[in-house]
């Protein structure tokens, strides 16, 4: 597969296509045992990422992937360069890519699993493992050791990692004991740990004399030294081991009974390329559920003209070579494809034995759940002034209240700030997850406190400790649950918005995965003022309308956010057409997961009544608060709680400019994406393609000035004059902020009403604004 993508497919560009032959190498003996034997239906892998080819060639043997994506590896419709779910066609539990992040997403949606049983939603009540295969060098990815804690927090089970340890990283080898401090951390985490090092050639030359010698000697022999050895063959294996140990009589014959080919075998014969080994080892651990990791010693290029050499990870055989180890294989020119060519067995033998394998058993592993009907409306009592993070808590406590299938859906989880997210009120109803119970020691004690932490597998909020990196693979496992496990979930995230950068990477994973989940970040940008820079976002605006998978809101009031987080409950959970809706441009018959900017910036509230239109409008990504009028000199499109500058702009400035616009814009990303979307269509011959910000904006006159304010990076809405041609300056944060009131703040980034009043006067020359001070 890597050696047709790289020197028989044509390739148009020159580009090196690669494939990672070496580390592919390294895994394939253990993916054998895995897929071939261990595996049930039930069980879901994390495959490391360089190992794709061989994750595509077993599932093109189980009937579950295609010749024509085999042949298109890592080209435009083929089988991808790493394993999948979203662009492959095989059976793929959980894409990798990003190394660490697939074995660290085996550890929650072990969780997740626990989280079902505990809830006794299991159609056949049986748990499966969720096992990761992880390079030795991913280890070094600072998440796997958040998710490891994380998982002992919570009593982790049935979860196995298997580290394919062949000491070599993508630049060098790794270095010297490094598989002790591996197993140190397992261990202290509550994990069983096996080290798997000596296959059964080595097992049996340690049991004839001098055997000890010798294996004392592979021991204690460094990492480089036996990559080098085996990069070198037989010959060099030989005159090191008889220069190290001299003549020592019992191991000198135990090494001069093999040739140099023999003698090869029996050094590369680890214990990660031997199948029994592993079968045995993998079959002990079956008769539990605690989590064991396997530290399987391999040879990164196994079996392969460049294994062990250092330069490796990257390398690709020649044609020459592989014709030579095709030749050595008993594999004829031009059948290469062929499933069995080389084999002895005839092929009905070896077609009845695919048709039993335990993994394959029970069919498809790609489950749906039915969709959980979402109420009509979400209402809670809106006070004269509040925040966005305030009405939140509110609407999740309404939610709480709900004795229906709805809200026995929904789960919620935040890393360390559930209560300053606004949380508190639901936890209070519903109780925190675990699989065994835990009262709150302040309330059995009579200790006065706001909120009950009381633990019980009928909880349902996930508390996680203060890592963004796993609340984002908690959301994507929860968001994967109908996929996974077949039930579904409606999974709600709470962090601060700066730090959604920190848990980015997982982030993108989620989304890349397809998982379905809302996540509440709040306070953002420099509402946060007294906290400082680093607690003051500014470019996650620009992250939510970037992100694939994702719906990015940013309402200003609680009456937006009431329609927002209804409309989010039902998009989650849609799985209909990738196709553009034609009345707003939108792909939301596909859903996704949704991204709410909240503040806790208190602001007064609108007493109105929301018909459909507007509801429509708000979820599509703006509405206007006060409409242009025919002589409109300037429209003011805001975002978020900077509603009241606008507001109060507008006000002073009614006077010098005409007819003047507000427009509220509740989800930027929205707007844009329809916008670009029938840009497509028009340019595809669908002439009448008008997106919803097309229309807003429509109704402005040709020389009308737009100023868009964002309490965030100002290219958030800076596109936005590109619709129609207008003349726009846009407003907003580019620079770390520093401690101070919101409204020294907002003076300082000149997004306060006077910072708005100054970019008209200056975008719309006229006569002076009276209001405005110079």
């Amino acid at each position: 597969m890597i050696h047709h993508a790289n020197h028989v497919r044509p390739n148009d560009d020159g580009l090196k296509v690669g494939g990672h032959q070496a580390s592919s190498a390294s895994l394939s003996t253990i993916m054998t045992a895995l897929y071939f034997s261990v595996l049930q239906p039930e069980d879901r892998v994390a495959v490391k990422p360089h190992a794709s080819p061989v994750f595509h060639a077993i599932q093109y043997l189980l009937g579950n992937q295609t010749l024509g994506k085999l042949e298109n590896f890592r080209a435009f419709g083929g089988a991808q360069s790493y394993p999948s779910r979203t662009k492959d066609v095989d059976d793929v539990d959980f894409s990798t890519g990003s190394v660490g992040l697939g074995a660290a997403q085996t550890v929650f949606a072990s969780l997740v699993q626990d989280y079902l049983a505990a809830k006794d939603w299991f159609a056949d009540g049986r748990e499966g493992r969720m096992i990761a295969l992880l390079g030795d060098a991913e280890m070094d990815e600072g998440n796997i050791f958040e998710a490891l804690l994380e998982g002992w927090k919570h009593g982790l089970r049935n979860t196995w990692w298997i580290v394919d340890y062949n000491r070599q990283s993508l630049d060098a080898v790794v270095r010297e004991g490094l598989w002790e401090r591996f197993e140190a951390i397992f261990r202290n985490f509550g994990w069983e740990v096996q080290i798997l090092k000596y296959g059964s050639l080595q097992l049996a030359a340690f049991a004839e004399p001098g055997g000890d010698a010798l294996k004392h000697w592979i021991d204690q022999c460094p990492n480089q030294l036996y990559s080098a050895l085996t990069f070198q063959g037989g010959g060099a294996w030989r005159k090191r081991l008889q220069d190290d140990l001299g003549d020592q009589g019992q191991v000198s014959a135990l090494i001069e009974r093999r040739s140099d080919a023999e003698l090869h075998a029996l050094m590369t014969n680890l214990a990660g390329h031997d199948l029994p080994v592993l079968l045995e080892a993998f079959e002990a651990s079956t008769s539990h559920d605690r989590p064991v990791c396997f530290i399987a010693y391999t040879i990164k290029g196994y079996g392969l003209p460049l294994a062990g050499h250092k330069d490796n990870h990257a390398g690709l055989m020649t044609p020459a070579q592989m014709g030579a180890l095709r030749d050595k294989m008993g594999i004829r020119e031009g059948h290469e494809w062929e499933p069995f060519e080389g084999l002895a067995k005839e092929n009905k033998t070896l077609d009845a034995f695919l048709r039993q394998v335990p993994f394959q058993r029970k069919g498809t592993r790609r489950y749906s759940a039915p969709r959980i009907e979402v109420p009509n409306r979400l209402e809670t009592q809106i006070a004269p002034s509040m925040s966005t993070q305030q009405g939140f808590g509110l609407l999740m406590n309404e939610i709480a209240k709900q004795d229906s299938p709805f809200a026995e859906r929904v789960v919620t989880t935040s890393p360390d700030v559930t209560v300053s997210t606004n949380l508190g009120a639901w936890v209070n109803r519903r109780g925190l997850f675990a699989r065994e119970e835990l009262v709150d020691l302040f309330r059995k004690e009579r200790i006065p406190s706001t909120f009950t932490w009381d633990f019980s597998p009928k909880g349902q909020h996930l508390e996680l400790g203060i890592a963004e990196m796993n609340l984002f693979l908690t959301l994507s496992a929860l968001g994967l649950s109908h996929s996974l496990f077949g039930e579904r979930l409606l999974p709600v995230g709470t962090l601060y918005d700066p730090f959604i950068e920190r848990g980015l990477d997982a982030l993108n994973y989620a989304c890349y995965q397809d998982a379905r989940f809302i996540v509440a970040a709040t306070p953002s940008g420099v509402t946060l003022a007294p906290e400082g820079g680093a607690h003051q976002s500014i470019a996650t605006p620009l992250i939510g309308m970037a992100q694939d998978g994702l719906a990015s809101f940013e309402p200003a009031f609680v009456d937006e956010l009431a329609i927002i987080l209804r409309f989010a409950f039902d998009y989650i959970q849609r799985d209909g057409s990738r196709e553009p809706d034609r009345k707003n441009w939108l792909r939301d018959a596909n859903g996704g997961s949704v991204y709410l900017r909240l503040s806790t910036r208190t602001i007064e509230q609108p007493n109105r009544q929301i018909d459909a239109d507007m509801a429509a409008d708000i979820v599509n990504g703006g509405y206007w608060l006060r409409r242009p009028g025919p002589n409109a000199e300037l429209v003011i499109a805001y975002t978020g709680v900077l509603a009241p500058e606008a507001l109060e702009a507008v006000g002073l400035m009614a006077e010098d400019r005409r007819d003047i616009g507000l427009l509220s814009v509740t989800s930027a990303d929205r707007l844009n994406a329809g916008w670009t979307a029938a840009h497509l269509g028009k340019e595809q011959g669908m002439t009448n393609a008008q997106s919803h910000v097309e229309k807003l904006l429509s109704i402005m006159p040709r020389n009308c000035g737009l100023i868009t304010v964002a309490d965030g990076h100002p290219a958030t809405l800076a596109w936005m004059g590109a619709v129609h041609g207008h003349r726009t300056r846009s407003l907003g944060v580019e620079h770390f902020g520093q401690t101070g009131s919101i409204a020294e703040l907002y003076r300082h980034y000149g997004i306060d009403a006077q910072g708005i009043m100054k970019a008209a006067q200056s975008l719309i020359p006229g006569k002076p604004i009276r209001h405005l001070q110079l």
